[in-house]
Order: C-alpha cells, then sequence, then structure tokens
C-alpha cells in the first residue's frame, strides 16, 4: 500500500502505573530512514532496539522519537556537587568583577541555579523491566505512524491519478493534431511562395524536400508513445504493496524529458498550449512523489 512520509503515533502507559511512558514520534520527508530518538539518559543503552523496532516498519523518512517518563515509586537518590563545573563558573564570575569592576554580590542560593552543579544521582532502574513497559508502547505509537501515512497515501494516490488522467487527455489531443501540423506547414509555406515568387513555376521536388525535412524535425510520436508509456508504468506502481517512492522519482523524470522534447519541436500554439499543460501536471506529480515511501 502507498504511504505518505508524513504522520504522527502516540502510546502511553495505563494510568494507575508505578511509572509511566508517553512515546511520540513523527515523521517527514527524507530520501533514506533518519532515525532521532530522544530518552532520558538513563536508558540510553534501550536505543538501539528502539531504532530496530522503527526500522521493521519504516524505510524512509526523517522519524524523530521523544520518550518522556515519571517514576511516581519512592526514588533513592543522592545529591552531588559538580565541584569542576562549579570552579569553572567562580573563575568566569571572578573575571567579569575584576575585568568590568561589578559589585560581587554572588550568593548561595544565586550559585545553586547553575546548570548541572548539583545533580541527582539517581538508583538505576533495571533496563529489561524497563524495556518489558517500552517495546509495547513503541510498537502501539509506531503503528500509529504508519497508519496515518498510509491513510495519507490513499490520497496522495488518488491525486497522482487525476494528474495521469489530465495529462492523458492532453496527450490525446496532441496525438490527434500533430499530424494535421505537418498539412499546415506544407500549405503556408505554399502560401508564403506565392507571395515571393507570384506566378513563377515552383519547384516541386524543393518543396517536398523542405516538407519532410520540417516533418521530420516536428515529429513527436516517438515521444507521445514513451510518454504514454510512462503513464502506464506510474499507474502499475501505484499499485505495487512495497516502497515506491524512488521508483515513483524516476518514472516522473522521465515524462518530464519527454514533455520537454515534445515542447521543444512543437512550432504549433495549441499544442504549445496542451504540452505547458502537461508539464504543470507533472509537477504537480513531482511534488507529491517526493512525500511517498
Amino acid at each position: 500500500m502507498i504511504r505518505s512520509m508524513t504522520g504522527f503515533g502516540r502510546a502511553s502507559s495505563e494510568e494507575g502505573s508505578k511509572r509511566s511512558f508517553i512515546i511520540e514520534v513523527k515523521s517527514v520527508n527524507h530520501r533514506f530512514l533518519d532515525v532521532n530518538v530522544r530518552m532520558p539518559k538513563a536508558m540510553i543503552a534501550l536505543e538501539e532496539r528502539i531504532r530496530n523496532i522503527i526500522s521493521q516498519y519504516l524505510n524512509r523518512g526523517k522519524i524523530d522519537l521523544f520518550l518522556n517518563y515519571k517514576n511516581y515509586e519512592k526514588v533513592e537518590g543522592k545529591a552531588n556537587l559538580n565541584r569542576e563545573l562549579l570552579d569553572s563558573y567562580m573563575g568566569c564570575l571572578n573575571e567579569i568583577k575584576e575585568r568590568y569592576s561589578v559589585k560581587d554580590d554572588i550568593s548561595l542560593s544565586f550559585i545553586s541555579r547553575f546548570p548541572d552543579v548539583i545533580y541527582v544521582e539517581e538508583e538505576e532502574s533495571d533496563l529489561e523491566d524497563l524495556w518489558k513497559e517500552i517495546q509495547p508502547l513503541v510498537h502501539s505509537a509506531v503503528k500509529g505512524l504508519v497508519a496515518m501515512r498510509e491513510k495519507e497515501g490513499i490520497k496522495l494516490r488518488e491525486d497522482i491519478q487525476n494528474n495521469c488522467n489530465s495529462i492523458k487527455k492532453e496527450l490525446d489531443k496532441i496525438e490527434l493534431k500533430s499530424p494535421k501540423v505537418v498539412e499546415e506547414y506544407k500549405l503556408k509555406l505554399e502560401e508564403r511562395i506565392k507571395e515571393l515568387i507570384g506566378d513563377a513555376k515552383v519547384d516541386e521536388n524543393r518543396l517536398s524536400m523542405e516538407i519532410a525535412i520540417f516533418a521530420d524535425k516536428a515529429s513527436i510520436a516517438e515521444e507521445i508513445t514513451r510518454l504514454n508509456s510512462h503513464i502506464g508504468q506510474l499507474s502499475h506502481t501505484l499499485a505495487l504493496e512495497e516502497p515506491i517512492g524512488r521508483k515513483l522519482d524516476f518514472i516522473v523524470q522521465e515524462m518530464n524529458r519527454e514533455a520537454n522534447t515534445i515542447a521543444s519541436k512543437s512550432s504549433d500554439l495549441e499544442i504549445t498550449n496542451w504540452i505547458l499543460n502537461v508539464k504543470n501536471n507533472i509537477e504537480k506529480i513531482r511534488e507529491q512523489v517526493q512525500n511517498i515511501e
């Protein structure tokens, strides 16, 4: 099933537990799978396990997972003084006082507000016990994210298919008009020659050669065929049950290449306007494809 790369999932512990966890995971566009896990330092050893779970569900996207933790049990801990950090703070303050003649009003309460000068060393929880609670929540949150990505993917597929249908309609008009361009060129060329030389005899061989050269240069039959083929490939790829973002991106590049060639060969105003509509729809598809896993 086609998936967007944008989504959000959330899972939390049941109320009444001795400790609670809230896990939130969000994703946005990215060429590869880029996972960023934010969690308490005490649980950092579990990060790789969380990454492994995410990689089971997702193939592309920038993923941010936030793990919030509260412990309602009585926690045994000990306050510690970071002496080296405090010495550094005091050295900075003394330098400020001497260099800038600032009044010395350093107090104990002022020092206690310095970040990380006083820290609490808590008794470590058993990581395996924590993991038993965290693991199902990670699965639940990521599944919620996947469900949102799939829901968004359905909308993307519909929009892309609608744009493909619009392109097909324009191509049908171009294909119908294309053979008439040579005939119109022949008539215009004959009229122009009559204006220039009057009733003088025209070299029919030379005229036929000029028309043949123009017909060869203006021919867009191959480009139309290839562009129609790419549309078919794109529609087929949208139905695949696998990550298709990179494949779609390649197909859209080829579609744009054929459209540019048709535009460069076109000498007819109507065909030019139609191919501009085609290019506009291809660009819409390209923007949508950037958000597909």
